[in-house]
């Protein structure tokens, strides 16, 4: 067992320095992607704190509650860093390699090392690190409240934070917007954001500049009949391939409030591995007017269930698989991400988020 009184500490000013070295290295062209740098920084907070702020190059480490309960106190690095993306694979594969000469671990409430928990995500993450790196300095990140050091020009600027609703598309994610059928129609915020591909779900919002974006339509009525979580799978694997030619994507529908927010939440659910509830107010808290009809919000708790069961068993068989890389070779009707939720509600007794849309998933 790790000792986490033998970890070594870091202040911020040789955090500083080091993320200058990396910074000029790639500006002369000496290194070709985020992950490519000397040293790594593994923030160890929960998804949506990683979201509000964060020091520029990190990455977010993955230990839910189902990882934790699966891991019995042994993370591996699969489970923290499972290879959805190509900056993950590298990250991963460089971890693998030694290629880091220090990893940086960081949270929101432990300033030194005497003071971390055992069950804590950094304990935890040291512990995967030891046993599975060799070469790496590992240290711990102290006064991380310094706002220097967050993504941005000044200050603690957050790429993730709300824009005005009226104004325009909201960033949902870097790669991922959110908005409605008069920002679909405006040519100049599409090419202001730097938008590639729109994602047009509806069945009467036409599309207007195909010769300039990609576009996929998504034929999804907003009423109660509607079936939209036969599209999850197609949607999402068609924002990952717009992400993955470093594109961006605007998501919308008519107004921007039921249909195109109900394909973001489903995509953050089984990308970030995030409850409804979770995923809901952070779509919310950058566009405050989002709304998913009744039926909606009862098939995004139904992908819910099955994306963390299906969690479950892909850890259990293997830790490194990714949910999206599954279903890719099982897209017809018998997907098991095809539901036979009963889009048409007959009695409402025993919905008990008809107060409150959120409820919380069941777990494994």
């Amino acid at each position: 067992m790790l000792m986490m009184e033998e970890l070594r500490e870091m202040d911020c000013s040789v955090l500083k320095r080091l993320l200058k070295t990396d910074a000029m290295r790639h500006r002369s062209g000496k290194q070709h992607s985020v992950s490519a740098g000397s040293c790594l920084l593994l923030d160890c907070r929960p998804f949506l704190a990683h979201s509000a702020g964060f020091i520029q190059g990190s990455v977010n480490v993955r230990c839910n509650t189902i990882v934790r309960r699966r891991a019995k106190g042994s993370v591996s690095l699969e489970q923290m860093l499972p290879a959805g993306g190509e900056d993950e694979r590298e990250v991963l594969a460089r971890l693998r390699s030694g290629l880091y000469s220090a990893v940086i671990v960081y949270d929101e409430r432990s300033p030194r090392a005497e003071s971390l928990r055992e069950d804590s995500t950094v304990s935890l993450v040291v512990q995967a690190l030891r046993k599975d790196t060799d070469s790496a300095d590992i240290c711990l990140l102290r006064d991380t409240g310094r706002p220097s050091f967050c993504a941005g020009q000044e200050g603690c600027f957050n790429p993730f934070l709300p824009h005005d609703v009226r104004g325009g598309p909201v960033e949902i994610l870097p790669f991922l917007y959110l908005g409605s059928a008069y920002h679909a129609a405006r040519r100049d915020m599409l090419d202001a954001l730097r938008i590639t591909a729109l994602l047009n779900v509806s069945s009467d919002c036409p599309n207007h500049f195909e010769g300039h974006f990609q576009y996929k339509c998504i034929p999804v009525e907003d009423n109660h009949k509607a079936d939209i979580s036969s599209w999850f799978i197609e949607a999402i694997e068609f924002i990952d391939s717009v992400k993955d030619s470093n594109g961006r994507v605007l998501v919308h529908c008519h107004a921007g409030i039921s249909r195109s927010a109900t394909i973001c939440l489903a995509y953050l659910m089984m990308k970030k591995r995030v409850k409804l509830e979770e995923a809901f107010e952070f779509v919310k808290q950058r566009r405050s007017i989002i709304s998913p009809n009744f039926s909606f919000m009862g098939q995004l708790l139904q992908f819910e269930s099955q994306v963390l069961t299906t969690t479950c068993a892909t850890e259990a068989a293997s830790p490194s698989a990714t949910l999206l890389e599954r279903s890719k070779n099982n897209s017809s009707p018998t997907s098991p991400f095809v539901f036979s939720f009963p889009v048409s509600v007959a009695a409402t007794s025993n919905l008990p988020y008809l107060h409150s849309p959120i409820t919380t998933s069941p777990s494994c």
